[in-house]
């Protein structure tokens, strides 16, 4: 089956008992057995559930995955997967990661003993002379948040391969729909499903995919073991977002591309940010292993900080809020918000500078979007703080 109609059939065959097309929630915190040990192959809903197993059965196709657990968000898919490391295990990540990443990495799992480097992925020597003889695994955020680097997915997975290193890619800005990095050579794939694949703004969710059994067994024992994982109505509401995937992602990218050009030629905008433009450096790269670039998009606003502030605080149907990947589109300030648990000189250093905005590009009419914005930008250098 392509991957259409596996968003709506995988995992999703009508209920047995009534023929119901659609799969049922089932609100249940535990199973009755026929005798102890003896049950139908649920015990506790923690442990699993059917309405969570359908999720996890459609996401693990959609990646190409043989194994997928559902987890309560993003965030806690990421910390579960750290408790298969132990104390002294060292950690590369992205340097450009997304705020609450970092923040776990840094200010909890290193007072348990981990450490954890920072660099630029797509620098596959930065890369390489990062690794330490006690390196387990390289996180992988690409497309990064908020600065949309791109990193060569399979030359850092043949980098992996050699030094014997897990690959974990966060693809939660491309979704499956555009992007799977088990194909490139990934031992994992992890989403925070309350972007894209919820897709409205409605659902909070985790998501971890893989093709080592081992691998699957150890962060699935761990899933229990811990024990943040989804409600079966959460499950239901993500399952039923996944049905429109594709449709939403072609919309998506095709009113973020309309708008990358628009405002790479607008005086107030001093530089746009987008992996479908020619002039980004990750292109070219970007062609090679996804089929497509997205509906995120970040720009610097002339005038600095104030300017960037009026251009968030002045939209009308760009909502100011965090998160993304929702039909409404969104704007945010990464430095004030998603990405303030970052020291300032750490920002900087990235790039995250107080001019940046970043935005998620929603499904609306792009002609509205695009006045949007101008209307925006407008009001953005009315003080003449334009340079």
């Amino acid at each position: 089956m392509k991957f259409e109609t596996r968003a709506i059939h995988v995992g999703q065959e009508p209920e047995r008992t009534t023929g119901a097309v659609v799969v049922p929630i089932y609100q249940t915190s535990t199973y009755a057995q026929r005798s102890p040990g003896d049950h139908l192959g649920h015990e506790y809903s923690r442990t699993s559930n059917p309405t969570r197993d359908a999720l996890q059965t459609c996401l693990a196709s959609l990646e190409g995955a043989n194994h997928g657990m559902a987890f309560s968000s993003g965030m806690g898919a990421i910390s579960t997967i750290l408790t298969i490391f132990k104390s002294g295990d060292h950690v590369i990540s992205t340097d450009d990661v997304y705020g609450g990443t970092f923040r776990v990495f840094d200010k909890i799992f290193k007072e348990f003993g981990m450490s954890f480097s920072f660099v630029d992925t797509s620098d596959i020597r930065a890369l390489e002379s990062a690794v330490r003889p006690e390196t387990r695994m390289v996180w992988v955020e690409s497309p990064t948040n908020p600065l949309l680097r791109i990193t060569d997915i399979r030359k850092v997975a043949d980098l992996c391969r050699s030094r014997g290193l897990l690959l974990a890619v966060d693809n939660t800005f491309m979704s499956p729909a555009l992007q799977r990095p088990l194909e490139l050579g990934a031992d994992m794939v992890v989403h925070s499903t309350t972007k894209y694949i919820g897709g409205h703004s409605d659902v909070v969710g985790g998501f971890v995919g893989t093709n080592n059994p081992d691998l699957h067994e150890r962060i699935k024992f761990r899933q229990n073991a811990v024990g943040a994982v989804p409600g079966p109505f959460d499950a239901w509401l993500t399952l039923r977002g996944i049905k429109t995937l594709p449709l939403r992602m072609a919309a998506h990218e095709s009113n973020a591309r309309h708008l990358a050009q628009f405002l790479s030629s607008h005086p107030f905008v001093q530089e746009v940010i987008y992996p479908g433009l020619p002039s980004h450096p990750g292109h070219a790269v970007q062609k090679t292993q996804a089929s497509g670039f997205g509906g995120m998009i970040g720009m610097r606003v002339r005038g600095g900080l104030e300017a960037a502030r009026r251009v968030c605080s002045s939209t009308k149907l760009f909502f100011l809020a965090e998160s993304l990947g929702g039909v409404e589109s969104l704007i945010e300030h990464p430095a004030i918000m998603t990405h303030a648990s970052v020291p300032k000189e750490q920002r900087e250093a990235r790039g995250i500078t107080d001019n940046l905005v970043r935005l998620s590009v929603g499904v609306e009419n792009r002609e509205d979007l695009q006045a949007d914005l101008e209307q925006a930008l407008q009001l953005s250098q009315r003080d003449g703080s334009s340079r």
